[in-house]
């Protein structure tokens, strides 16, 4: 016999063997038993509170209304104001105290007092003619339909030109102008005495220039370093070497700056 028909064979075995009257009855599964019902502890004080405060028809008015009679409808009229006899026509209660009513176009005013023989139409004329013109004030249109507004209070005038000090030096500036002099004539005096003393000196304009091409001249050889570095930085000694001469060409050109920009330089012995 093969392995294969044994293993067979065994298997049928096997299912031979679990076949059983008793697996064909259905069997109930069993039930989970719930937890008890949750409930809390303040329930009692709840229902107590409930009961010791609570107010019959206190919002919604008594459980019972007496209906009115089905004779007693509501009729047509029947909520009208009735005015009592002897006040049909009304009256304003400072009726006796109101100033007389404005008289018509029709009526024609009593003359009181003295008749005036001023001629009102030419005297106003005279007035007019003889009078100073008002000024226009001055106005500006900020906007495309034309509202304007007051130029005086805009900023807009140039009222500083009328102050007393118009285009004068302020005096804080003036104040910082003779410092600085007062500094520079104290510095001026500090350079004399040290020169007497012999303890500074001054380049000249030879040793000036000659300096600045000497800078100028170590720069260009750090700069044909610099051209001479690899394109790829991929090594930390690459990367060093060029952040160096980086940093030295900043220095002589800060030092060449210097030289350039100061024409007398003083040198301490």
């Amino acid at each position: 016999m093969s392995t294969a028909l044994a293993m067979g064979y065994l298997g049928a075995r096997s299912r031979q063997q679990e076949e059983s009257i008793y697996n064909l009855i259905p069997t109930i599964p069993p039930t989970e038993a719930k937890p008890p019902r949750y409930k809390s502890k303040f329930a009692e004080t709840v229902r107590y509170d409930l009961r010791t405060n609570k107010t019959n028809a206190k919002t919604m008015g008594p459980a019972k209304v007496q209906l009115a009679k089905p004779k007693e409808f509501l009729a047509k009229h029947s909520k009208d104001k009735i005015i009592p006899e002897g006040k049909s026509q009304f009256s304003y209660p400072d009726a006796g105290s109101r100033k007389p009513a404005v008289p018509k176009h029709t009526d024609k005013p009593a003359i009181m007092g003295v008749k005036s023989n001023k001629n009102f139409i030419t005297t106003n004329a005279v007035e007019n003619i003889m009078s100073i013109p008002k000024k226009a004030e001055k106005k500006y249109a900020d906007t495309k339909i034309g509202a304007t507004h007051q130029l005086e209070p805009s900023g807009l005038t140039p009222k500083y030109r009328n102050k007393k000090d118009f285009g004068k030096t302020p005096q804080y500036l003036e104040m910082r102008k003779k410092e600085i002099e007062h500094a520079q004539i104290e510095y001026d005096a500090y350079i004399r005495e040290r020169f007497r003393q012999g303890a500074m000196q001054q380049l000249s304009e030879g040793e000036r220039q000659s300096i600045i091409d000497g800078l100028k001249t170590n720069w260009e050889e750090l700069h044909h370093q610099y051209q001479g570095l690899s394109v790829v930085t991929d090594t930390a000694p690459k990367k060093a070497r060029k952040e160096s001469l980086e940093a030295q060409m900043k220095q002589l050109e800060r030092d060449i700056e210097t030289m350039e920009k100061h024409k007398v330089i003083y040198i301490a012995s």
